[in-house]
């Protein structure tokens, strides 16, 4: 998508759809100003429509060829701060894709450099589909160009195009099928986005079983599709400012071993590799954004599936940091795949590991589908990335890691098992992953909520999100 500025009178700018903000206080001003276009019926219409100017409220009208643009879109920004911004400019990509509208105008007022990035992510946010397998019929185009008018920060452009055009890669990896995407095709992905010093490495089974990751091995014994380990890695040019590692929990379909799922818990399980899809975007962000920050992105990727070969209940795994793991649950396997991942990340030499994975259906219940629980003992790091998701829009929540529930992941047969009963599933899922990083300082975002929408909300459409690859990307480039 091709961004510009214009400096037109927004009602004189030549485009197919017109997306003009309007704040809660600002409406009668607003409409004033659009009245002659509309002979001067604008006000009571809106009226009648109940438009306040509320944060992603919209009205649609068209404009029989007394504008630039055939159809007008009105948006509330509410207060006109960057939430309000971002929801108006989420709620015109949504419009303009429904309509099919190449060029679309955002006339959204004066925008400093925050404002400026995040309307152009919401809009690439909301302007998104996936209807790859849809009758060509069925499908509408998306915006080409987008026109911001009016004062903005222009030099904003690349680094939020880079992040939408990161996001976007996450969610088409997510929506897209267990046929489609597995262990080797998500390799293959991640393969795809090397360049400008970013670098992938790949591991076959055998290799990964030779390194002693027996959490991956496990879980991926049961597929025919075998798994991978998938080792990103950006070095800028110079030295660098701080050395990180993201992991992500790349299950591409999880049937949930031997503890199976029932059908209707299995029927979205593509998403279960959000977490690895969420690094792959953020890597690919990076890659053009080129912060003075050396990145390293870890993805174990596997197939939890049922056969002769799968793991089984009761088995004794040894990790990659040779802790014994014993299964008392196949289905909470996500963490056996982390916690060899952060075993490798704890010996690169980085300050800090940020795990993102859809790990419990615990922290839903906690927390809902919109929040993503943050665990760490380090409050710089939660700090860091707390303010890194405020900047981004996106919603975090610190959720506590108390050593004194250590005890409910205690074994009998090995050095501790996968999972703590019912109560604070969450939290021992995440103090399970504790037990496998050694030095760096390190957060659990456990994404299960928002990684995938099976309704849309506001201006996103259901299915994957491509959650935190915004908060990741301000994180590291600050």
């Amino acid at each position: 998508m091709n961004i510009r500025t214009s400096n037109q009178s927004a009602p004189e700018l030549s485009c197919d759809l017109l997306a003009f903000g309007i704040t809660k206080d600002g409406v009668s001003a607003a409409v004033a100003g659009l009245e002659d276009a509309f002979g001067g019926t604008l006000a009571s219409t809106l009226s009648g429509d109940e438009f306040t100017g509320k944060a992603g409220q919209s009205a649609s009208y068209p404009t029989f060829g007394r504008m630039g643009a055939p159809r007008i879109l009105l948006v509330g920004t509410g207060n006109g701060d960057a939430d309000g911004i971002q929801a108006a400019a989420g709620q015109a990509g949504s419009h303009a894709r429904r309509l099919g509208a190449e060029t679309v105008g955002l006339a959204l007022g004066a925008l400093d450099a925050v404002g400026t990035e995040r309307a152009i992510e919401a809009f690439a946010l909301g302007n998104y589909r996936f209807d790859k397998y849809k009758a060509e019929t069925d499908r509408k185009s998306r915006a080409s160009e987008l026109v911001i008018v009016g004062d903005n920060d222009a030099a904003t452009y690349p680094r939020a195009t880079a992040i939408a055009l990161g996001q976007e890669l996450a969610r088409n990896l997510v929506n897209e099928p267990a046929a489609e995407i597995y262990p080797e095709s998500l390799a293959e992905a991640a393969r795809s986005i090397a360049g400008s010093g970013l670098t992938v490495e790949v591991w076959d089974h055998e290799k990964i079983r030779d390194e002693g990751m027996g959490g991956i091995t496990a879980v991926g014994q049961g597929s025919d599709r075998k798994p991978r380990f998938i080792h990103m890695h950006y070095t800028p040019k110079g030295t660098p400012r701080k050395r990180i590692a993201l992991v992500g929990k790349g299950v591409t379909f999880d049937a949930g071993g031997y503890s199976l799922k029932p059908s209707a818990g299995m029927q979205t399980m593509r998403c279960d590799m959000a977490g690895s899809a969420a690094v792959i975007g953020t890597m690919r962000a990076i890659r053009d954004l080129a912060p003075d920050v050396e990145v390293h992105g870890i993805v174990g990727a596997a197939e939890n599936l049922i056969s002769g070969g799968a793991y089984k209940l009761g088995d004794v795994l040894r990790m990659h940091n040779g802790k014994t793991v014993e299964i008392h649950n196949t289905d909470a396997e996500g963490r056996l795949v982390l916690a060899d991942c952060l075993s490798y990340a704890s010996k690169l030499d980085v300050e800090a590991i940020v795990d993102l994975a859809t790990l419990t259906g615990a922290c839903v219940v906690a927390l809902g589908d919109h929040y993503v629980g943050m665990f760490t003992s380090d409050d710089a790091l939660a700090d860091a990335l707390d303010t890194g998701a405020k900047a981004a829009g996106e919603q975090i929540w610190r959720l506590p890691l108390p050593d004194a529930y250590k005890e409910l992941i205690k074994a009998d047969w090995g050095t501790i098992k996968n999972v703590g009963g019912r109560a604070g599933g969450a939290i021992t899922a995440a103090l399970f992953l504790s037990e496998f990083v050694d030095g760096p300082a390190w957060a659990h975002l456990d994404i299960a909520g928002p990684a995938f929408l099976e309704k849309g909300h506001k201006h996103i459409a259901s299915g994957g999100t491509g959650t935190m690859v915004p908060t990741l990307c301000s994180w590291i480039i600050s």
